[in-house]
């Protein structure tokens, strides 16, 4: 995500010549795979770690700006939130050491950014989805100020017609609208490359789409959103949803997502998946291109396809195909984008080499899977994963399988060839591999942070507890202890919180009575309760009242089973927003001598605070 586009105009002139450029692309890239041009003799490995931002509340920091300047290293780069940072790995060959090089580069670009975002007063954190974001830091405020990504922005709600929608249900349920692709940035992720020969790709990728969902559901981690316990790897419907432009409409069609798994097996060349994007989606960012791609092969050079690769980079499959040069050759790779940041270093080296074990030691039994498995059952085996992480019941050619069985049984021993095959070295196949087993019997990270969530929320507010879960997870990563190895949190010393803003101690379990409600069936609900103030909502949801126990008593001589809520409710409330703070809000009480404050975005009602949560 973080490249830039150099001095982009986005005129239409420029929009005409980059779609002739990306036409050229496809024909060019076409032309090197029959002339045997694109690099097969070497396989290399490659990654990109995404994390977040974090202050001394565990709240995200946005500082990225700063940071990135004052490390001054190119491996790093911005993201499309002001509190995420991207730090780009050098290329391995997939061989011996390669893993623990790589793992050793990872853990010192931890170390540079850490040191500089601690002289911010930042932490850096690994892990799918932020617990601490809220609602707050998806504003516009908190994108960074790069063109591309206010580009992306106008275009895709341009596109969408109007505001994104997200719905995702899990244990809870989050629906909202939301004005912008920010919740994209809610997302953090360890992005996997390999190389592949090219006359491979095809049988490559087919079999990346297969052990997609298996390989998903031993690696989640990203539970939790906006304080609702979701998905145990929520990125994937997030993502999915927070960067989705099609257009709904009465008739029933088909719209392939910007976001996605696939539609089909594939069957001819990494070409055709390239044409069947560019069919599928518009082209959503442009660059000038000076010299065309043909014209550069002509030359006896190699061609870098910018056209086709910006293209390719607004186009989010989940096992994405990419084209690169790298030493004056051209090569081409399957990325992997479904895996989450973190836990921990180790765990993600971990999921690196089990994903890269299990591509190099595909049985040629998989070599067709058009003819072995039904791209549907993949694809639904994928998005199970997503929902139920290790607890996932696959359909694996003509059995159902748990993840434990299919992992230790299926994936395990093909991982453990694959890496051999390579002449990895053999200590660093046991650890990395070992991490796997160890997690598949006890546990991934989702069901950590899940299970030390719930038991968190039993003795404090929600607020208080996704910031006692982030701390312990900070904590746990410092130590650099793989998750399976993670303790519970109750019993661990709760530090006090500086509480700052209403949004941090508000109830948001809330009952409510519409206005036309009956006023003895309002009183019932309140005394059958223990309540003794209730927000009032209209038909569109807003916020039109407050019924307090001390303003029905004012009524007393009215029929109750004829009155409505609407004749006795307090029309005129005083309300504050969530980031109105706390000091402000007990002056408003004192000062109205009222018992509770509504709290509201727009004429909506988020939560409610009364003397007792002060």
């Amino acid at each position: 995500m973080g490249e830039h586009i150099g001095k982009s105009t986005f005129s239409e002139e420029e929009r005409k010549a980059f779609v002739q450029h990306l036409i050229d692309d496809v024909q060019s890239l076409e032309q090197m795979i029959a002339e045997g041009m694109i690099e097969n003799d070497i396989v290399r490995i490659g990654a990109e770690q995404e994390m977040c931002l974090v202050n001394g509340d565990f709240r995200p920091s946005p500082k990225s700006m700063e940071i990135i300047k004052e490390v001054n290293d190119d491996h790093f780069t911005t993201e499309f939130a002001t509190y995420n940072i991207e730090a780009n790995l050098d290329p391995y060959t997939l061989e011996k050491d390669c893993f623990a090089k790589m793992e050793q580069q990872l853990r010192k670009l931890m170390d540079k950014v850490k040191e500089t975002a601690n002289e911010h007063g930042v932490m850096i954190i690994l892990t799918g989805i932020l617990p601490t974001i809220s609602k707050e830091e998806l504003g516009m405020d908190f994108m960074t100020p790069i063109p591309r990504y206010y580009r992306i922005n106008e275009v895709l709600k341009a596109w969408r017609g109007n505001d994104f929608s997200l719905r995702i249900k899990g244990a809870d349920e989050l629906s909202l609208h939301h004005d912008s692709v920010l919740f994209e940035a809610c997302t953090t992720s360890f992005q996997l490359h390999l190389q592949i020969p090219p006359d491979d790709f095809i049988k490559s990728y087919n079999w990346a789409q297969a052990i997609s969902g298996p390989v998903l559901g031993v690696c989640c981690n990203s539970p939790l959103l906006l304080g609702k316990e979701l998905w145990r790897e929520t990125r994937i419907a997030l993502f999915q949803q927070s960067l989705d432009t099609r257009v709904w409409t009465k008739a029933v069609k088909e719209q392939v997502a910007r976001v996605g798994f696939g539609e089909h097996w594939q069957r001819d060349s990494v070409a055709e998946i390239f044409k069947q994007d560019i069919s599928s989606h518009r082209i959503l960012l442009t660059k000038p291109i000076t010299k065309g791609s043909l014209h550069v092969l002509r030359d006896g050079k190699t061609p870098k396809l910018e056209a086709l690769s910006l293209f390719n980079s607004t186009v989010y499959r989940w096992n994405r195909p990419c084209y690169g040069v790298g030493n004056g050759k051209p090569h081409l790779r399957i990325e992997n984008r479904y895996i989450p940041s973190g836990p921990t270093v180790i765990d993600e080296m971990a999921n690196f080499a089990f994903w890269v074990g299990l591509m190099a030691g595909r049985p040629e039994t998989y070599d067709d899977m058009p003819n072995v498995m039904d791209f549907r059952v993949a694809k639904l085996n994928f998005f199970r994963a997503a929902m139920s992480g290790r607890h996932t019941v696959f359909s694996w050619l003509d059995k159902t399988m748990t993840a434990k069985e299919i992992v230790k049984k299926v994936l395990l021993p093909i991982a453990y060839n694959g890496l051999r095959k390579f002449d990895i070295d053999e200590k660093d196949i046991n650890r990395l591999l070992g991490v796997i087993e160890a997690r598949t019997k006890s546990g991934t990270g989702a069901e950590w942070q899940i299970k030390n969530f719930r038991e968190l929320k039993k003795q404090m507010k929600l607020d208080s507890a996704i910031v006692q879960l982030t701390k312990s997870m900070y904590n746990n990563q410092e130590t650099q202890t793989p998750v399976h190895q993670w303790r519970p949190i109750s019993g661990m010393a709760k530090t006090k919180e500086s509480f700052q803003w209403v949004r941090q101690v508000m109830s948001t379990k809330l009952m409510k009575l519409y206005e036309d409600d009956y006023a003895n069936l309002a009183i019932a609900i309140m005394q059958w309760n223990n309540i003794h103030h209730i927000p009032v909502e209209n038909g569109k949801g807003e916020l039109v009242g407050l019924l307090t126990w001390s303003h029905i008593e004012k009524f007393e001589k009215l029929d109750k089973k004829e009155a409505k809520v609407s004749d006795i409710m307090v029309k005129d409330v005083i309300t504050v927003e969530p980031r109105t703070e706390i000091e402000t809000a007990r002056k408003m009480m004192h000062d109205h001598q009222i018992g509770c404050l509504p709290i509201c975005v727009d004429t909506h009602i988020v939560g409610i605070i009364s003397k007792v949560d002060l």
